[in-house]
């Protein structure tokens, strides 16, 4: 789908445009997201919501001032205050006249379907009022266009920012059911795969809950990424379900739709313009779904952008013929391109402005770049995206030609920045810096290189004095070898390679944009002085950084209610929930004998309902008394899950090799747990969840070790399950290869919740660490800068492993976790060069590193007053790192908006 949120809302009602605002591209293995702000102008469009369907019920009340602006439709004060019998009535409402489920029964999914609807209902009310007073004050928007939004579930997030969590619980109650179980009916949306979805719902809450103006926009997967099954196999895969009963929350607007064209051709009329003609056209409508804010009556929108074809598309003569999948082929082709790249925003805005509204090419492109920034999340290659131009060209082809003439325009800045006393230099810039790679340069820019190049053939040869030192003997056979005939060689050369013409879609936004960041000091570096240097070097004025960060009302006050209460009793407020920066006043009490006695208490709670996940989960028992030793991201060998289980294998052959006596004097008891998706064709993550598994499965059914040491992975890892996993963990693991991890987001929702680290000087691993203190932090392994040489030595088969990295490996090999052949995921650590080999993320080298300090933690552990006050300190640090900081940041420096708070 070619990005109809942006085209659905920059129509004008005048044919003044000012443009000034912001777009944040980001793109990771497919997960994009683009930020919009735009002025006043460009929002009158159709947008206004429709619903008026305040309360279904009459005892629910509604308290409107009558000073409410009737002509305006701006209420001077709008709230609602339901009790729980207004409650109930309204969800036994939704239950009889919304009916998604038969009447005879009030079971939990009916209970479900119908809180949600009521809660909905009050949303609508702040909704409506949001939007009416944005549109009153005229005020210059943001607009979140996302590939993902991994909202997790809404039910208790929703009514815990409307400050009615005890009402909905005690109406409930009088139901028949409580609030938890009603809540845990709702699947996860399906929206998204990983860490920037989630990073885009954190930034959506923390927008409505700072009061400005914003808007999300998203594609309405049906399916999703896919549900996770773990059997004796691995990792297997199967649709995702979550559409399967309807999703309560979203209202679609069969009045907001917008054609997007495919294919076709682009032709100039006989008015010089150019038109893009024939092709197909996609019906893209929009679903609404409401976001509230924390203690606030700012309720913004994320609109959902689903596909459909017009009813005359539909072959009617091939499905009365009972040829079903020809006559609805249409729809199957509008239903399977539901995948863009926000980049796509920047020739898209170009083709409307030069178009459909008639500016010059100057004219659009000053509004482009003034409108667009992109924002990096990553530093792997894989995820700087190539697409194929013949592939967009036959796609997209007005968007083609305006990529083209922005890749010129650019050509002709470099040439004009290095000039051509170099030619050298120049190639290597225009090399490293185009827009189109394997494409001739424009004939402008390969004449002058032919003329400098012809210019420098004349020149006259420098004079060098020539001492000729050969002996007589060396002229004598040199002459008899010149005597001799000589055989003639034919040589035929090789034709050289006819390599693929791609669109670096980075090097897109970066030129499209007027500002670029990373999201962790020392990626910002990276991407500074490695991913984009040569930009850097031509545009320094547009890089800066932008640390990410988290929601606190999802990470600590509604996932956490324990630590939630202790945080506020101590602190003596709850007013850290918006103001993270008090946390810090944990400090003062991190020794006190009763807090870590009420901060223990509230740890071991959560961890006994992750037990109980565990065994409905995988059917293991844990002992809650253990520590908690939790991993759970993306699998990818960056990441180095691999790491942290061989880690596991090796602490299991030491065990095994001890007495009982000597194994529980040496180590404190742990359960470690996994969780996280490998990518469907990602081979060597699909055989590390395999690994997994296989050494869990061996290790937690040997007598001998017992509870001692448990491994368990958690399938189908998701926000729910983080929900869960994160309060109740102890230890959590971070430890990616130093300088490949952006910034990360997981290592904050952790910290916050009392957990403490071990890790790499990786991403903000550098950042909370410092925040913490570097005594509440483990740390291990290679440093950012010493990677590079490390790959060297390795290339050069320099690198002798540690010995004890060699032992584990070949315990792995000798068949002590099964029959499964292991040889490619253990070769891929081994050699010195090579696809898929020559340890690229240096688990050998830092495992001696790693082991060690996993020897630390233990010894940490054992003192409960010693780890306690670490705990306590690591939630004290955090407060830097929640996404009310990190939007503040954006909204100042980049995107120009400002909060505006309903009266």
């Amino acid at each position: 789908m070619a990005a109809p949120s942006h085209v659905a809302h920059c129509r004008s009602s005048s044919t003044r445009l000012t443009p000034p605002a912001f777009v944040d591209f980001s793109s990771r293995n497919g997960i994009n997201k683009l930020f919009f702000a735009r002025s006043s102008d460009f929002r009158r469009a159709k947008r206004c919501f429709c619903v008026r369907n305040v309360f279904s019920v009459p005892e629910q009340k509604v308290q409107q001032d009558s000073t409410t602006d009737v002509d305006e439709g701006i209420p001077s004060d709008l709230s609602f205050t339901p009790d729980a019998d207004s409650i109930a009535s309204s969800i036994k409402y939704h239950a009889e006249f919304t009916p998604l489920f038969s009447p005879e029964k009030f079971e939990l999914p009916k209970a479900f379907f119908a809180t949600a609807q009521s809660v909905r209902d009050a949303l609508i009310i702040n909704w409506n009022a949001t939007y009416e007073f944005h549109e009153k004050m005229n005020s210059k928007q943001a607009y979140y266009l996302s590939m993902e939004f991994l909202q997790g579930r809404a039910l208790l997030n929703a009514v815990g920012n409307l400050e009615l969590t005890g009402a909905y619980a005690e109406a409930l109650n009088k139901l028949g059911h409580s609030l938890e179980t009603v809540a845990s009916q709702e699947p996860d949306a399906a929206l998204g795969n990983g860490g920037l979805g989630r990073l885009a719902s954190c930034f959506l809450d923390s927008l409505a809950t700072l009061d400005y103006p914003a808007w999300g926009y998203g594609l309405r997967y049906k399916y999703g990424l896919f549900k996770q099954l773990i059997t004796k196999d691995g990792q297997e895969e199967v649709a995702e379900n979550w559409l399967e009963m309807g999703n309560p929350w979203e209202i679609v607007r069969n009045d907001v739709t917008y054609p997007v064209k495919f294919y076709g051709k682009v032709v100039t009329g006989s008015d010089g313009k150019q038109h893009w003609i024939g092709g197909e056209d996609i019906k893209a409508v929009a679903y609404d779904v409401p976001i509230p804010g924390y203690k606030t009556k700012t309720t913004i929108n994320l609109r959902l952008w689903s596909t459909k074809v017009p009813s005359e598309d539909l072959d009617l003569l091939a499905f009365n013929s009972g040829d079903h999948a020809k006559a609805c082929l249409a729809q199957a082709n509008a239903e399977k391109m539901n995948d863009t790249h926000p980049t796509l925003c920047i020739p898209e805005l170009m083709r409307i402005l030069i178009d459909l509204k008639g500016l010059s090419w100057e004219e659009a492109w000053n509004i482009t770049q003034r409108t667009v920034a992109y924002t990096n999340h990553t530093v792997l290659p894989e995820a700087l995206e190539k697409w194929s131009f013949e592939l967009m060209q036959k796609l997209l082809p007005r968007h083609v030609e305006i990529i083209e003439m922005i890749d010129k325009q650019l050509v002709d800045e470099i040439v004009s920045k290095y000039g051509t006393s170099d030619p050298e230099l120049l190639v290597k810039k225009l090399n490293a810096l185009r827009i189109l790679e394997n494409f001739d340069l424009p004939a402008s820019v390969a004449d002058l290189l032919v003329e400098l190049n012809e210019s420098k053939a004349n020149e006259p040869p420098e004079t060098l004095e020539i001492v000729d030192e050969t002996s007589e003997s060396d002229d004598k056979i040199k002459h008899e070898e010149e005597e001799k005939p000589q055989k003639k060689k034919t040589v035929s050369p090789e034709p050289a390679p006819v390599l693929p013409k791609l669109v670096r879609m980075a090097n897109l936004c970066v030129v499209g944009g007027h500002a670029v960041n990373g999201v962790a000091e020392i990626h910002s570096e990276i991407v500074k002085n490695e991913v984009f240097n040569d930009f850097y070097e031509l545009w320094p004025e547009k890089f800066q950084n932008k640390t990410n960060g988290v929601t606190p009302r999802r990470w600590i006050r509604f996932c956490n209610p324990n630590l939630s209460d202790i945080l506020t009793k101590w602190i003596g407020a709850e007013d850290w929930v918006l103001k993270t920066e008090k946390l810090a006043e944990l400090r003062k009490f991190a020794d006190n004998e009763d807090l870590q006695i009420e901060w223990r208490r509230a740890k071991r709670s959560n961890k006994e309902k992750v037990a109980s996940l565990i065994k409905q989960k995988t059917g293991y028992s844990v002992n809650a008394d253990a520590m908690f030793d939790v991993q759970i991201k993306r699998i990818h060998e960056y990441k180095r899950q691999l790491l942290n289980i061989l880690g596991i294998v090796y602490r299991y052959k030491k065990m095994k090799e001890m007495s009982a006596e000597e194994r529980k004097a040496k180590y404190v008891p742990r359960v470690c747990i996994f969780g996280g998706k490998a990518f469907a064709t990602y081979v060597q993550a699909k055989r590390i969840v395999k690994f997994i598994t296989d050494v869990g499965a061996t290790i937690n059914h040997d007598p001998e070790i017992g509870d001692l040491l448990k491994v368990v992975f958690v399938p189908d890892y998701n926000v729910s399950v983080a929900e869960l996993l994160i309060p109740a963990s102890e230890l959590s693991q971070h430890i990616s290869t130093a300088g490949m991890e952006a910034s990360g987001t997981s290592n904050m929702k952790f910290a916050m919740n009392g957990c403490i680290l071990i890790g790499t000087l990786d991403g903000a691993n550098v950042e909370i660490r410092e925040e913490v203190g570097e005594e509440n932090f483990f740390l291990f392994g290679a440093k950012a800068h010493e990677i590079a040489g490390l790959r060297k030595e390795r290339a050069e088969g320099k690198f002798v492993p540690d010995e004890r990295f060699v032992e584990v490996k070949n315990f792995v090999r000798s068949g002590a976790f099964g029959s499964y052949n292991y040889d490619e995921l253990i070769g891929s650590l081994e050699g010195n060069e090579g696809f898929g080999r020559a340890d690229y993320f240096l688990v050998g080298k830092d495992f001696p590193s790693y082991i060690e300090c996993q020897e630390k933690v233990d010894e940490a552990y054992r003192d409960q007053k010693k780890w306690t006050r670490m705990s306590i300190l690591n939630t004290a640090g955090s407060a830097k790192f929640s996404s009310d900081r990190t939007i503040h940041q954006y909204a100042k420096e980049i995107w120009d908006i400002k909060p505006l708070e309903l009266p």
